[in-house]
């Protein structure tokens, strides 16, 4: 198939979630082979019309001039230009700022969107935002013809919003399996005698929580580490509110993914404080790097972690959890082991990648499959079908989903029982 997917920056990732997402299904899809466009921002630092196989499509991106207000005109270029391509399927990661020109893509592609987050949640937005977010999601569901939702959060919302049903895909991650205790000498720390959290500094990633249960911890001496880009305008009020906490320090942003994971894995805990989104990348990384995880309670977390974990909703838990918690406890190192168990059984980003492609053949297919049907017979017989003959083409259409139905079943069933087997045997 011929496939495009828009509504990142590009390949490959320099900057974030969707991005390194698109650079791992992008990849497979050209190994699985399919012809593969990745649409680029101008401004990306890979400049190549090819990358691993991967077709490149450079649009002009007036963010670096406009501002935000950049990433609409990027995704208008974007969409233009899938009009002269005649992809099968677009791949659309997320909506805000491109379901404003959702009445523009193409009719004749698959249009396939994956939700994101409840973007009109962040408290960082204005009322005015919030309220064009909201819009814009209701666009992105009218104006796509399949859904996906990397979270059973997500999903539900959806169903009970828009009356719409998503497929659940959750986001990937691959195991970390070489520590290097080196890593902590330049951050001054030692082996698991430190706290840590990773995140954007916004007002929904409850970081002013965390930190007032660490600030109050007088009983636990341990530094805490805040990773994430400080100089902005909450990043100034938190280090300003924090200034007498020794304790806490603001590292700012680190993006090398090597030093992040042995943060991660050498940390004592790792606070994941995140209220809003499907399935967050950064606790798939936490997961995966061994992270003994405290998280904010809410059905994004939990479908994720579920008993796996300890939950906060306020700063008195989180002090109880500072000042009470060892990584090396019998109960820590369960929790640890599960989650790294699912990082291999139920998020590794070959099982992910196989996924998607096998919803991007049956949402082909289910929108495609009679409509070619009609077009072929009337080719061959030179006009309109009978009534009957549309009856017989709509039997074997359903004839051959229900044959793929039992296919996929009986493969799922197989997946599940080796599997067991693999998790009996670990």
């Amino acid at each position: 198939m011929k496939i495009a997917i828009t509504g990142t920056r590009g390949v490959p990732n320099h900057y974030g979630g969707f991005e390194q997402f698109a650079e791992h299904l992008s990849e497979y899809l050209v190994k699985d082979g399919h012809d593969v466009t990745v649409y680029n921002s101008h401004t990306h630092p890979y400049q190549a019309s090819e990358w691993k196989g991967v077709k490149i499509r450079h649009c002009h991106d007036p963010e670096d001039k406009l501002g935000t207000i950049g990433q609409f005109f990027y995704d208008l270029n974007c969409i233009l230009d899938c009009r002269r391509r005649n992809y099968d399927i677009i791949l659309q990661l997320g909506y805000t700022s491109n379901s404003v020109w959702g009445f523009l893509l193409p009719k004749r592609s698959v249009i396939i969107t994956n939700m994101d987050g409840m973007e009109w949640k962040r408290s960082k937005y204005r009322s005015y935002v919030q309220k064009f977010l909201r819009w814009a999601e209701k666009q992105a569901v009218k104006t796509s013809d399949f859904l996906i939702s990397d979270s059973i959060g997500i999903q539900d919302y959806l169903l009970q919003k828009y009356k719409v049903r998503s497929q659940y895909i959750p986001y990937g991650a691959s195991l970390f399996e070489n520590p290097d205790i080196t890593v902590l000498a330049q951050y001054g720390v030692e082996e698991y005698a430190y706290d840590m959290l990773i995140a954007r500094l916004e007002p929904e990633n409850n970081i002013e929580t965390i930190l007032e249960g660490v600030s109050s911890a007088t009983a636990c001496t341990r530094s805490f580490l805040v990773i994430g880009n400080h100089n902005t305008a909450y990043g100034v009020y938190l280090k300003q509110k924090f200034a007498h906490c020794e304790k806490v320090r603001f590292i700012g942003g680190i993006y090398d993914m090597r030093v992040l994971n042995n943060l991660r894995y050498f940390s004592n805990i790792y606070f994941h404080g995140h209220s809003v989104g499907g399935t967050n990348p950064s606790l798939l990384e936490a997961m995966s790097s061994n992270s003994y995880i405290c998280a904010n309670k809410n059905i994004f977390n939990f479908s994720i972690l579920g008993n796996d974990a300890t939950y906060f909703s306020n700063a008195a838990e989180v002090r109880q959890m500072v000042e009470t918690t060892e990584k090396n406890s019998e109960e820590a190192r369960l929790k640890i082991f599960n989650n790294h168990r699912k990082i291999k059984t139920t998020y590794s980003w070959e099982d992910i990648n196989g996924q998607y492609i096998r919803f991007m053949i049956e949402a082909y297919k289910e929108k495609n499959f009679v409509q070619k049907g009609v077009e072929v017979f009337r080719l061959k017989r030179g006009g309109q079908p009978s009534e009957e003959r549309l009856r017989q083409l709509e039997e074997e259409n359903e004839r051959l989903k229900s044959m793929y139905a039992d296919l996929s079943l009986i493969h799922k069933t197989y997946k599940e029982a080796v599997t067991r087997s693999m998790i009996e045997n670990y």
